[in-house]
């Protein structure tokens, strides 16, 4: 069963081109090495600067715990918890 993600983050003011240099570097990653990630795409707001959104799929539930223990997810995380302003909004979907 393919599972969504949407995920809303904040990013401290002033820093949304780190947040968008990590997170391009992050998705090359996506996708290059995990062929269960069917998306995984981030789009900016256009109320609010501050506020992306990331959209993301995956095949299956394993596909998606295989995601979040990649090197390149764990290598990611300490650099936009240092940009993010505040924990992201996290909705988990199914495809029906």
């Amino acid at each position: 069963m393919t599972l969504g993600i949407v995920a809303t983050l904040k990013v401290k003011p002033g820093k949304e081109a780190e947040f968008e240099a990590v997170f391009r570097d992050l998705q090359a990653q996506v996708k290059a090495h995990e062929p269960g990630a069917l998306q995984y795409e981030v789009f900016k707001s256009k109320a609010n600067a501050s506020t992306y959104v990331v959209m993301e799929q995956y095949k299956s539930e394993a596909d998606l715990a295989a995601h979040r223990t990649t090197p390149h997810m764990a290598a990611a995380g300490p650099k936009l918890g240092a940009v993010l302003d505040g924990r992201p909004g996290i909705e988990l979907l199914d495809k029906l």
